[in-house]
Formats: structure tokens, sequence, C-alpha cells
């Protein structure tokens, strides 16, 4: 795996984080049509003998321009390196997203950003990227651009799968809303994961027999709730099969959203550790009973049934 530099301005940068074959786009999910994307630029990057780049923002432009829209992150930032790293990128531009690149427009996004600051020699993006104030540029502005600027484009085409699914974070999100983790694993290349800080919780699950981790959710679009079978990724890379409900947990009267994972036969403390779950089956909607007891024993049959689909 690469180790990759991340780099969280366009200005000021030192010499070796400049001169890239670089990918352009928000690439929330690294999925499947952004690693088109990517080895575009790589392509690039070997033909040139220079760095290979990905060009992305912090926060997501919709949140900027959306504040109070719903959760829709697919990857956090840290996630995204890792997946970037894992494709041989060198270079992860996560530039500042606010009033400054918000209001520039797309010729001077090219001028000031791509040419003078990261001193691009190539560029990849979408069929569908829209870049500048307004969204005004396009992969022709872009291409007309470089050739302006005097560096390459490449405009890659749109890629379904072959079910013809658009390899898109849209499509990522609507799979995993719609309760099918599988199908928003097969746009990823990857099952969907959730990163977060192991926080105290009311230790009910304790009490019933089944102790979970718990997770804050976020940013993260939120999957259709109810309870998945997981596999969870811990500090020092082991990973561990379990059962979580990602919901509200109405039967004790919950109203924050959370991840709660029970791991199968794992009994360490994890309080403040970052671990990360990926939803690999969805088995049961969220539902509320009418006593823990009912509770208890629901839980058991749904161990047993994650279990079953995780082969453990």
């Amino acid at each position: 795996m690469t180790t990759i530099r991340r780099v969280h301005d366009w200005r000021g940068l030192e010499p070796r984080d400049q001169g890239a074959s670089a990918a352009f786009g928000n690439f929330d999910g690294v999925h499947l049509g952004h690693q088109r994307v990517i080895a575009a630029a790589r392509t690039a990057a070997e033909r040139l003998g220079a760095p290979l780049g990905v060009i992305s923002f912090e926060p997501h432009p919709r949140r900027w321009f959306q504040p109070a829209a719903a959760p829709f992150r697919v990857m956090s930032v840290n996630q995204q390196s890792r997946a970037l790293a894992e494709l041989g990128v060198d270079i992860f531009y996560v530039l500042p997203f606010g009033a400054e690149l918000a209001g520039m427009s797309a010729p001077d996004f090219a001028r000031i950003v791509l040419h003078e600051s990261l001193q691009a020699r190539h560029v990849a993006a979408g069929f569908d990227v829209t870049f500048g104030k307004g969204r005004t540029g396009s992969g022709e502005t872009l291409t007309t651009l470089g050739r302006a600027y005097g560096f390459g484009v490449t405009i890659v085409d749109r890629v379904d799968d072959a079910r013809g699914i658009k390899l898109s974070s849209s499509g990522v999100r609507e799979a995993l809303q719609a309760g099918r983790p599988d199908e928003a694993a097969a746009i990823l290349g990857r099952p969907f994961a959730i990163e977060g800080v192991v926080a105290a919780g009311d230790k009910r699950g304790r009490m019933l027999g089944f102790p979970t981790a718990n997770i804050d959710l976020g940013d993260y679009v939120r999957p259709a709730f109810g309870v998945y079978a997981t596999l969870t990724r811990l500090p020092d890379g082991r990973e561990v099969k379990g059962v979580a409900n990602l919901g509200q947990r109405p039967t004790v009267g919950g109203t924050v959203e959370r991840l709660e994972v029970h791991l199968f036969d794992f009994e360490e403390d994890l309080y403040g550790q970052t671990v990360e779950t990926a939803l690999i089956t969805f088995l049961r909607p969220e539902q509320r009973f009418e006593s823990l007891d009912a509770l208890k024993a629901q839980i058991a049959v749904d161990a047993t049934a994650a279990r079953q689909a995780l082969g453990a």
C-alpha cells in the first residue's frame, strides 16, 4: 500500500506536492466508477512520470450549500485516505471548501488552483463533473481550460455495472436506504462501513447478555433502520464478526440514531477506540418489542442468523 500524503490547502504547497496527474471530484465512497477516473489519472501519471493525485473537498460542497441537508456521506475523509492509498494514490488534496472556492469561477479555479497552485500536469474527471461558481464548469469546460493552461484532461465516460446500475454515490445511498447493503457493496467494490469512536451507552445490551459497541452515525447516510450481520475492524487490524442494530431502539424509547454492534466471542474493552463496522447483510427491519425479555429472545435469534449469514 502506498504511503499517501494528505494536503489540506491549495496555497503554499511544497514542490513535492505539485506537478501531479490528478483525478478530480468528490469521491464520496471511492466506488468503482471513481476508480475508473483514478485509473485514467494513473495512466497519465505513468506516461508523464508524475505522482498520482486525487483532488477533493472538505466539507463536501453539498454540506456547504445545504447545511440543513439530511446526513448523506458514504465515507469519512480517513476512510477515503485508506481506500485511495490502496489504489496507489500518492497525494490526496482535501481542499477546504468555503466561501472562497464557492465563489471562484470555473476559469479562475482552473488557473489559480489547478494550474498555478497545484501545477497539475494532467486532470481526469467523470463525465458528469461540474465545478466553479454556479457549477458552470463541465467536462468540456475543463478540457478547454486545460489546453489554455497547459495541463492534459481526460473525461471518463459513464460506467454502469452488468445490471445497468449507474456506479454512483447516489446509487450507493439509494441501495443502503432500501436495505440492500449487498447492492451498495457491488457499486463500492467493498461493503459500506461506518467508522467511529466507541462511546459509553446505557449498558442495557450487557444487561441482556449481548454487550454492544455504540457508535454515533455522524454525517453518514442513514441506511434502512434494522438489524445487520456485520464485520468490525479493530484498531489493531483484527476483524470480528457480529450483529448490529442500526436505528433509534424503539423498545427502550430511544430517540438518538446510532449503531450498536455486538461482537461475537469478544470481551475486550473498546471504549474510546475507533472501529469500522461494515454492514454485510440486512436481516430485518427495526421494531418495537413489548418487553425486554422479548427483545432479548429476538437478539438471540438475530445473532444466530448473523452467524449463518457470515459463515461463522
